[in-house]
């Protein structure tokens, strides 16, 4: 039985054509949909990267791995879905990244692994090592095709074609200066498929694509897929100023010259333009790859599971990037392809359920017939997918974190200061209200049945008292059910150690 697990970077919740989006094509990912079971309420755990991705590969909270931002190493006592895999007998590989820091303890200071948070997940095979943010083997190919190579390598994903963009009022949104063929997305998924068609037995392998993550600039066609003009219709206050003045830290995020949106409409259409297109680049290649699969005699002996490590913002709240409380940078796809007859109950349907990231090494393993270490915070999902309905005690919110203590300096004299350990969000977030808590700061309450955009702040109404109050206990209860378990569920007998897992 094999495993390919599939990561699209930045990719929202809503932009697939299956889910009715009103632009975007993904046929490839529609009809994996249509084969397995797509979670239409699937969140992940963190942002930026480095800590959603932490999350996603160990299946723990940030409050528990502790990896608040890029770079921040990630313990090597931490076990991952790799290592256990790995534990089973399989040798999993890695085509793209995992944005892992390594640990330096017990390394030498000037090892270069220490330098970036580039490096591969503990227990991966990595067939495309990283350097500069950029994987070396795809330069080095670029370089056989004639491409010139810039100092700074990330500029490859950025750089355009000649002429004048719709941004700066051209009359279309221009290409990568990088051809659709030889672009990163497709090399990729090239040297994927290369290492299946070489395995010799079960295989696992992790697939994790940059795109749709920013720049945003598309290779030919992908570029002209989606015309611009009209294109952006955020979701936000008319005023910058109303949305800044909801709460200080809106206000700061406004302020900050990484995140907030400068209104310029034609940036805005450039960049969905791209971002969409983009898309429908990573799914014709991922439609290309499951062909090969059919072909190989694969399709029928894998589990496939596609998501992402977090969203986008792209003007929704007068915000860019992945970053603070709102839907937008948290709501990811999930689709999950189970070929067993055990899963024809829920193939093609799409399930409502809160599901998270945490899910995925849980879900992977049982698939396996791994056992579920006793660090993971979520749960395998193979009950809902052979049932098509939650357990009992399945959760009914989902969670998740945000540590702006790196991003805080750029909000402005005006921001409240606060010590690092305090620069710090937690969202608890079910059908009916949306609650965030601050360390330092008043906490944001929506009603979500009311207010579905997250644009009235209703912690200090009277008649959502009572609201506040029950959300701010129901996130003390997870904090305090979901805690580092440590050696918790490990005791010490006459016959040795003895770990039982407790309940959920």
């Amino acid at each position: 039985m094999n495993i390919l697990f599939i990561t699209a970077d930045q990719w929202r919740g809503p932009c697939l054509s299956s889910l009715g989006h009103p632009v975007v094509r993904t046929p490839s990912l529609d009809a994996l949909a249509a084969e397995g079971t797509l979670f239409r309420s699937h969140y992940a755990q963190a942002t930026p990267c480095g800590p959603s991705r932490t999350s996603l590969h160990t299946g723990m909270y940030l409050f528990n791995h502790r990896c608040v931002s890029n770079g921040t190493p990630v313990s090597g006592r931490l076990t991952n879905w790799a290592r256990e895999v790995r534990r089973a007998g399989y040798d999993p590989s890695l085509f793209g990244y995992t944005d892992t820091g390594a640990d330096p303890e017990n390394m030498d200071p000037a090892d270069r692994r220490l330098r970036h948070y580039s490096e591969p997940l503990p227990g991966l095979s990595n067939f495309t090592p990283f350097r500069d943010e950029v994987p070396i083997p795809w330069v080095e190919y670029l370089v056989s095709r004639g491409y010139e190579i810039p100092a700074r390598r990330w500029e490859l994903y950025g750089k355009r074609a000649e002429g004048v963009t719709w941004a700066d009022g051209g009359e279309s949104v221009l290409p990568l200066a990088i051809a659709a063929d030889d672009h990163e997305t497709a090399w990729l998924v090239r040297r994927c498929m290369e290492w299946i068609a070489a395995a010799d037995g079960p295989w696992i392998t992790h697939l994790s694509l940059l795109r749709p993550h920013p720049p945003f600039v598309a290779p030919e066609p992908y570029n002209r897929m989606y015309p611009p003009d009209g294109l952006a219709e955020p979701l936000r206050h008319a005023e910058r100023d109303h949305e800044a003045a909801m709460h200080p830290f809106i206000a700061g995020m406004l302020r900050h010259s990484q995140f907030g949106d400068n209104g310029d409409t034609r940036v805005l259409e450039d960049a969905w333009a791209s971002y969409l297109g983009l898309m429908t680049e990573v799914d014709t290649h991922l439609g290309k790859l499951f062909d090969f699969l059919r072909a190989r005699g694969d399709w029928d002996d894998t589990l496939v599971v596609f998501t992402s490590d977090h969203g986008e913002q792209l003007g929704d709240h007068w915000l860019m990037g992945k970053l603070g409380f709102h839907d937008q940078s948290y709501h990811i796809p999930l689709i999950v392809r189970d070929p067993r007859p055990e899963a024809d109950i829920t193939r093609g349907r799409q399930l409502d359920l809160f599901t998270e990231n945490v899910d995925i090494m849980p879900t992977m393993l049982e698939w396996l017939g791994i056992g579920i270490p006793t660090q993971c915070d979520g749960r395998s999902l193979m009950p809902v997918i052979q049932s098509g309905e939650a357990p009992a005690d399945w959760r009914d919110a989902v969670h998740w974190e945000y540590d702006f203590r790196h991003e805080a300096p750029g909000f402005g004299e005006d921001f409240p200061p606060t010590s690092p350990h305090r620069c710090h969000l937690g969202v608890i977030r079910d059908a009916r209200y949306k609650y965030v808590h601050f360390a330092a700061l008043p906490p944001l309450l929506f009603d979500l049945q009311s207010d579905p955009g997250e644009l009235v702040d209703v912690s200090n109404h009277p008649d959502h008292a009572p609201a506040r109050l029950y959300y701010a206990e129901k996130l003390l209860d997870l904090r305090m059910r979901y805690t580092a378990r440590g050696l918790s569920e490990t005791l010490l007998t006459a016959e040795g150690p003895v770990t039982v897992p407790a309940m959920p």
